[in-house]
């Protein structure tokens, strides 16, 4: 990294944010702006955008950089704002990790590639060298998530060997639930890798292995959970940190019964009163039937203010 750009570790909770739509299936840039203020009241550390929950491939590269740009703006300096920039085309994560550096980003991630999928570590390593090398003053993380990309190479190897070819690689967003590679990574050279627990429901076993920073998309509405089980962890205080866990598990499953952490993430923006449209297809919209019944569902936990 450039020696202008001080670098410092992640603490504390990320949201992964939703990209605003509006009825005719457009990015709707200008939610973005209460967006950006209910993230800013609610104390996390920062935003990762244009990722999983944010339907990054099913947007073209000048919406992403639209919405890159329009994040930062409105982050005000109050967030940090992390960048997704990966891409099935190489050319295209370099052309987004150079915009995602010039426009004042804090730090970039990047999936695999997950048509053409790589098939060794070094396949991996090559995809990614000069796409971090597009935004080399800025954090990079390699961004795990085999559930999706369908790739579930060694990521303690990716690190150790990718760190020899990319000076700014610093860590890895771990949306995986193999927690014994979780912990080699953690622990990787005598701890010099970020690790960012990436599954809301297992934030407390994240934790335990010794993780300091979660990215998270149920995050964005109910951050006092988490920042809950953090406290709770730091406290030692291990029965309520299990209890609150708990409590974001029986979220997650309700989520889980909408068609998932997008489609019914997205939903439940729109009854806390961000309006983030619906998802891009081939997810589907959501009906007015299941709007009444989500509310129902959440008004049993008692946990978001509908």
């Amino acid at each position: 990294m450039k020696k202008n750009k001080e670098y410092k570790r992640i603490k504390g909770l990320i949201a992964a944010t939703f990209t605003p739509m509006d009825e005719a299936g457009n990015v709707n840039l200008k939610a973005i702006e209460d967006y950006a203020d209910l993230i800013a009241h609610s104390g996390i550390t920062g935003v990762f955008v244009c990722g999983t929950t944010g339907e990054s491939l099913s947007l073209t590269v000048e919406e992403r950089k639209d919405i890159t740009a329009k994040w930062i703006e409105c982050a005000k300096n109050r967030f940090e704002v992390i960048v997704h920039v990966g891409s099935n085309s190489q050319k295209e994560a370099m052309e987004l990790a150079a915009h995602a550096e010039k426009s004042g980003a804090d730090a970039i991630g990047a999936m695999s590639p997950c048509f053409f999928k790589p098939a060794t570590i070094n396949d991996l390593i090559n995809f990614f060298i000069p796409v971090a090398e597009s935004a080399k003053g800025l954090p990079f993380y390699y961004y795990n998530m085999p559930s999706m990309t369908g790739v579930s190479l060694s990521v303690p190897k990716f690190l150790k060997e990718g760190k020899k070819v990319i000076p700014n690689l610093v860590g890895t967003k771990f949306t995986h639930n193999d927690f014994m590679e979780m912990a080699q990574c953690i622990n990787l050279n005598d701890k010099e890798f970020e690790v960012l627990n990436g599954f809301d429901e297992c934030l407390i076993c994240g934790l335990a292995l010794g993780a300091k920073a979660g990215v998270g998309s149920t995050y964005n509405y109910i951050p006092q959970i988490y920042q809950g089980i953090m406290d709770a962890m730091d406290q030692g205080n291990i029965e309520e940190a299990r209890r609150l866990q708990m409590k974001s598990i029986e979220v997650v499953d309700i989520i889980v019964k909408y068609g998932g952490g997008i489609r019914g993430g997205k939903a439940i923006m729109k009854l806390i009163g961000c309006d983030c449209g619906n998802c891009r297809l081939p997810i589907a919209p959501f009906t007015d039937q299941e709007y009444m019944s989500l509310k129902e569902d959440l008004q049993k936990l008692d946990l978001l203010s509908l």
